[in-house]
C-alpha cells in the first residue's frame, strides 16, 4: 500500500537495483509547454545515497530532461514492479545535468557502465520517497535489455554523435535549450 520515506532505505535501494526499466519525468514551467516522460534501461541507475540518485543518460532523439532542468530543475522517477509483488515507487526531487569533461563528470562515470553514446549524467538531490500499491500494473516476463542504441552510437562513431547531438538535440520541443558539452 501506500507509504512516505523519510529517505531512500537500504530495502528502497534493493528495489530500484532490481529493476531493468524506470521512467524519468520532468516539465517545463510554461503552461502550454510538453511534459516529458522517458522510459529508461540498460542498467544505468544508480542511487549514491539516502538522497541523491544519478543515471547516464545516452543519446537519443531528443534531450527534453536536459532542457526542463536546466530551466527548473523538477524531476519525478518512477519504478514499477513487472514481477513478484505489486509496487510503484516514486522519487521525487531537484535534478542537474553533469557534462563530460567536468569535475562532477570525472568523480560520478566511474559509477555506470561504458556505453556508447553516453551524453550526460542526470544527478537528482530527492526531496520525496513514497511507494504505492501498483495493483493494476501487469504481469512481464523480462528477456533482456536491447542492444539497438548501442549498435547505433557504435556506427555513429564519436564525430557522427557530436553532430546528431548538435542538430537533435540542442533544444526542447518547446524551444528550450538544453546543456551543452
Amino acid at each position: 500500500m501506500a507509504k512516505d520515506y523519510p529517505e531512500i532505505t537500504p530495502e528502497v535501494q534493493r528495489f530500484i537495483e532490481r529493476q531493468p526499466l524506470f521512467f524519468v519525468a520532468t516539465a517545463p514551467l510554461a503552461v502550454d509547454g510538453h511534459v516529458n516522460l522517458s522510459p529508461k534501461g540498460q542498467e544505468c541507475f544508480r542511487v549514491f545515497g539516502p538522497d541523491r540518485v544519478g543515471y547516464l543518460d545516452l543519446t537519443g532523439s531528443g534531450n527534453e530532461t536536459a532542457a526542463h532542468l536546466a530551466e527548473n530543475g523538477r524531476i519525478t522517477f518512477m519504478f514499477c514492479a513487472f514481477g513478484g509483488a505489486p509496487r510503484i515507487l516514486r522519487l521525487h526531487g531537484r535534478g542537474r545535468v553533469v557534462l563530460p569533461n567536468t569535475d562532477d563528470w570525472a568523480d560520478l562515470a566511474p559509477h555506470f557502465p561504458t556505453v556508447p553514446g553516453a551524453r550526460q549524467i542526470i544527478l537528482a538531490e530527492i526531496q520525496r520517497v513514497s511507494t504505492s500499491c501498483g495493483m493494476a500494473v501487469p504481469l512481464m516476463d523480462y528477456t533482456g535489455q536491447r542492444d539497438n542504441l548501442r549498435v547505433w552510437a557504435e556506427a555513429k562513431g564519436a564525430d557522427g554523435l557530436v553532430a546528431y547531438r548538435e542538430e537533435k538535440n540542442r533544444h526542447s520541443i518547446d524551444g528550450l535549450e538544453a546543456p551543452r558539452s
